[in-house]
């Protein structure tokens, strides 16, 4: 699915880092650094980076009827 905007448990906006986050990890860096770099702290939030499944490109297959 898309990622959120915000944190579902905190409300802290996270969506604005997902680009560097998904981009940084993709060419091999682990994904704690790369939290830790981006000031990400708070383990609630921390769930939604790591726990998150990006699923937008095979749902954008199938048509809608």
């Amino acid at each position: 699915m898309m990622f959120p905007v915000r944190c579902f448990t905190c409300g802290k906006p996270i969506g604005h880092l997902w680009g560097e986050y998904k981009e940084r990890v993709g060419k091999g860096e682990k994904p704690k650094e790369v939290l830790d770099s981006l000031r990400v702290k708070k383990y609630c939030c921390r769930a939604v980076f790591v726990g998150n499944v990006d699923l937008i490109d095979d749902i954008a297959q199938y048509k809608k009827f």
